[in-house]
């Protein structure tokens, strides 16, 4: 039986995790985490049986707290909560499927536990990944990507133990806005920008993707899971979505791994690695599929991924605070109060501004994300 834990569960990844759970009868949820849908959580409760469940929000965590008090299931919350379920005892598996830098702590947390972390929550790694691969390294833990493009890599090079990459090719589909010129994007709204073509996520790293700032960050998260310079990753628009990501190897040879836009795909693969579970779905066929096109990413008029590949060779605490800006400008532009531009606009602006800490620890790293915040808030009422 393999024994895991969600951080996030009535998220887009953490629902389909639990997807996986109901048709793998040797998968048990030990705990369960989510920050204010304490609906979705009590639902998950009733039906997977969790010893812990964990919410971020602690008004929310009471009253959750009182609903299920007919269960077996303990209820905790704010970030001791979130810090309790990380490394609570029986679970060899964290899923962080949280969104955003709230996860680096728990991620922490588990890795100091000696669980294995199945990783979907990309922040960890883009603001902390100096401190995070260290101390996995040091603790024999594994950090197993769930991100499709970052499992992609990560299959690619199963078997390639010693033979050296020269290039991680990461995919990108070009979100709903590829070919689109500048004067075209000024008048993109919210729903718009919510219409990615291949794949179903949650509504941030839909918007992430249409400016691509989630490639940015998936490029920053590479440099880390798979230790590796900035200029030995290449973005590749592949806007099917089929190949998910490739390696090139220095004899020239070229790895890729194809398949379905599905995450069921990747987040199955960290659960059960090395061994590969039979999974109902869609295959694709070649038959049927014409060509496969490949692009150059616009980074002109969409420059989240050239600021992200700027905040990257910076290095220090500027990672940190394209992270920052980019979740409070997607935050105020899911709320219509900016533009879709803007929302690349004020990460440099903020960028910009930042005065580098080389060395940031984890309390550096969380005190730039609150200054971030406020001198965009600031900056707003001025």
């Amino acid at each position: 039986m393999i024994k895991i834990a969600i951080l996030g569960s009535t998220g887009s990844i953490g629902t389909q995790t639990l997807d996986i759970v109901r048709k793998n009868k040797d998968l048990q949820v030990l705990g369960l985490a989510a920050g204010r849908n304490i609906s979705m959580l009590e639902e998950q409760i009733r039906e997977f049986s969790p010893r812990l469940a964990a919410v971020g929000d602690e008004e929310k965590a009471a009253e959750l707290r009182e609903r299920v008090k007919d269960t077996d299931c303990k209820v905790v919350g704010g970030m001791d909560g979130l810090l309790e379920l990380a490394a609570m005892e029986g679970t060899q598996i964290l899923v962080t499927a949280i969104v955003g830098m709230i996860g680096i702590r728990p991620t922490i947390a588990a890795i100091e536990s000696g669980k294995t972390i199945a990783l979907a929550n990309k922040e960890t790694l883009v603001t902390a990944g100096h401190l995070i691969m260290p101390l996995a390294k040091e603790r024999h833990v594994r950090i197993l990507p769930v991100d499709s493009e970052h499992s992609a890599i990560f299959q690619c090079l199963n078997g390639e133990s010693g033979n050296k990459i020269e290039k991680i090719l990461l995919t990108a589909s070009g979100g709903p806005f590829r070919g689109k010129t500048k004067k075209e994007l000024e008048h993109v709204t919210v729903e718009d920008a919510l219409k990615h073509p291949n794949w179903s996520m949650g509504k941030k790293i839909t918007i992430d993707s249409a400016t691509m700032v989630n490639k940015g960050l998936e490029v920053l998260e590479a440099k880390w899971l798979f230790d590796v310079e900035l200029d030995e990753i290449q973005v590749v628009v592949q806007p099917k979505s089929i190949i998910h990501s490739m390696v090139q190897f220095t004899d020239g040879a070229v790895m890729a791994q194809l398949g379905t836009p599905d995450m069921k795909l990747p987040i199955q693969y960290a659960l059960y690695y090395p061994e590969r579970r039979p999974m109902a779905g869609d295959r694709l066929d070649f038959w049927s599929m014409k060509e496969i096109v490949f692009e150059a990413p616009d980074m002109e008029n969409f420059r989240g991924l050239s600021l992200a590949f700027q905040a990257g060779r910076a290095g220090g605490s500027v990672p940190t605070v394209l992270n920052a800006a980019n979740e409070w400008a997607v935050a105020k532009f899911l709320n219509r109060e900016l533009s879709f531009l803007e929302i690349t606009d004020m990460i440099e602006r903020a960028m910009g501004h930042h005065k580098k800490i080389e060395h940031p620890s984890l309390k550096q790293i969380l005190e730039t994300e609150a200054e971030t915040y406020d001198w965009l808030e600031s900056c707003r009422r001025n």
